[in-house]
């Protein structure tokens, strides 16, 4: 009897492994399946919760970053809404031929928008010619305004570009670009609108330098601030001309990364300004922010005359009173020198990459 036993034993303890490791497999395959479906769902249901999207301002430019709710409709409003060929592509991501859109051939200074939504998509600074038959760009307006989603709808793997607030179908994005971010944002006529920019007066402009550590976060800070025209990332400070950022992190130039402003003064003020560079980054550390050590990351305001001087100084002091920081601020204040660009990767280096630092906590 003893010697019976395994041979009825085994075979149904192998019998109960083999079902074991079968349920195991179908859980394995229906949790991944569910949690794919959740994904492109979540892809697809664009802006929910309360993303933070920038629109356009009276005045033709972008507004600061804020919570908008999703524009969310019925297909059958959707209908109502959309002329039959702008449905066939916005919403049920279809392609325009080729060569066909009349945006194509549109060379003006404006915005393009998404004609669902009304959501600014692209700047007509960021239009270049492909040849492919499509308008396309090579970035977006705002980095928040543009999503993307995973496309293997023609047996092929893509990178479908959607709106923000509606989830309209706009086209794809290709790292076939010509330009520093090597990037073509192909997209359907269909789906846009073109705003020009409003005619304006010549404005008179001012220009700020600052350095507060690493000049990817500090650029984005400025850039997104209403009143700014332009903004350039570059080294001063030092004595080295036209220096490389590897020589520069050598720690051999004396030179600070930095951002040149060009704002309006009618619409911020100086003051602002050095209110903003105060309150992203901490003035009490020397020659370092953060993990990024070396005096190339040290805190600087490179000012042109002494009422930039006197007025940057004053901030410094109201914010001192105000005991913003516990420890001496150690920001130096210096006559404006050359400004070297920096190369041309680095700028706008947040328009392709997600930059988090440098974020005012008050204002």
């Amino acid at each position: 009897m003893g010697g019976d036993r395994p041979s009825l034993y085994f075979p149904a303890m192998k019998r109960s492994g083999l079902f074991f490791i079968f349920v195991v497999v179908v859980v394995g395959i229906l949790s991944w399946r569910a949690a794919a479906w959740s994904k492109q769902r979540g892809e697809v249901r664009m802006g929910e919760g309360g993303t933070e999207l920038r629109d356009l301002t009276d005045s033709g430019e972008l507004s600061v970053p804020s919570a908008q709710k999703p524009v969310v409709k019925d297909d059958s409003d959707w209908l109502k809404t959309l002329k039959p060929d702008r449905y066939k592509v916005l919403r049920k991501g279809e392609t325009e031929r080729p060569f066909s859109g009349e945006l194509l051939v549109e060379n003006r200074d404006g915005w393009y928008v998404c004609h669902a939504c009304g959501l600014p998509l692209f700047k007509s600074d960021s239009k270049f010619d492909s040849h492919c038959g499509w308008p396309s760009f090579d970035h977006p307006a705002a980095y928040a305004n543009v999503r993307t989603k995973v496309d293997t709808a023609m047996g092929m793997e893509r990178t479908e570009i959607l709106c923000a607030r509606c989830g309209s179908h706009l086209g794809h994005v290709f790292d076939d670009g010509p330009t520093a971010t090597g990037l073509r944002y192909c997209v359907n006529s269909l789906s846009l609108d073109f705003k020009p920019m409003p005619s304006k007066s010549k404005v008179a402009t001012d220009t700020a330098v600052f350095a507060a550590g690493c000049f990817w976060g500090v650029e984005k800070l400025f850039y997104e601030t209403p009143g700014v025209l332009s903004t350039t990332v570059g080294y001063t400070g030092g004595h080295v001309p036209s220096p490389s950022y590897k020589l520069v992190c050598s720690g051999s130039t004396g030179h600070a990364e930095a951002v040149q402003v060009v704002f309006d003064p009618a619409r911020v003020s100086y003051h602002t300004l050095a209110k903003l560079f105060f309150l992203s980054h901490d003035p009490t550390t020397r020659n370092r922010q953060g993990p990024d050590h070396g005096e190339q990351y040290r805190s600087a305001v490179f000012f042109h005359s002494p009422e930039q001087e006197k007025e940057a100084k004053a901030v410094r002091d109201s914010l001192v009173v105000a005991k913003t920081w516990s420890d001496p601020v150690v920001t130096e204040f210096v006559k404006e020198l050359d400004f070297w660009k920096a190369e041309e990767y680095h700028q706008k280096w947040f328009l392709t990459h997600p930059v988090y630092c440098h974020r005012p906590a008050k204002l």
